[in-house]
């Protein structure tokens, strides 16, 4: 199929991600953008955990973390990628106008999540002075933390875009790669965030 050809609900294809080889080209790039994303986090975990007991007299894990606040964060962000799959849905069944409204609460959610995460950050550093330059468990912390935030606020800045640039052109087989792509990141940076969670959070509380 051709980028430019007017295309129906008819003959829309079942998967318009991969209908044109640039389309598969994307895809295959994303996949080997994600294994070098992969190898970071990983480093940044080991880090970590390396390094989160050495708190030089500072405020430890149990004394910082409110899980209440990480939860409802959490929500939002899971949340998030279920709308987005949403999205998807309806960008495989040619419905752009639905699909323009499940990536905009993707959005509303997700940043939701990146204000609540800067709300957290503010309350460590004014109630119990812990910075980045704390402790070697302080730099640990907001180094990865902040870092996944930092994939969070470029994952809203590029769904927006595309949302932008594409709200007059409607769906074609252009921008269909570039939609599916984003939420393929999407989903993602909400994995990590399930690890860190886990690892920094519900570990953190138990010691």
């Amino acid at each position: 199929m051709e980028l430019n050809e007017k295309l129906t609900a008819e003959t829309f294809p079942a998967s318009p991600e991969k209908a044109t080889l640039e389309g598969k080209n994307k895809f295959l790039g994303f996949w080997l953008f994600l294994g070098g994303e992969t190898v970071l986090f990983s480093s940044l975990f080991a880090t970590y955990l390396a390094l989160k007991d050495h708190t030089a007299n500072g405020p430890t894990t149990q004394d910082l973390f409110e899980l209440p606040l990480t939860f409802v964060a959490t929500m939002l962000l899971l949340t998030s990628s279920l709308t987005s799959v949403y999205a998807m849905y309806h960008m495989k069944n040619f419905n752009f106008s639905k699909m323009m409204l499940w990536l905009g609460v993707t959005v509303l959610l997700g940043a939701g999540f990146l204000g609540l995460e800067i709300y957290e950050f503010n309350h460590y550093v004014h109630e119990y002075k812990h910075t980045f330059k704390s402790s070697a468990f302080g730099s640990a912390f907001y180094t990865l933390v902040g870092f996944h935030g930092g994939h969070v606020a470029l994952g809203l800045l590029w769904i927006l875009t595309l949302m932008i640039r594409n709200a007059r052109r409607g769906l074609n087989l252009y921008n269909a790669p570039k939609f599916y792509v984003a939420s393929l990141y999407w989903h993602f940076i909400d994995v990590v965030w399930v690890f860190i969670f886990t690892v920094v959070y519900l570990m953190g509380m138990v010691g």
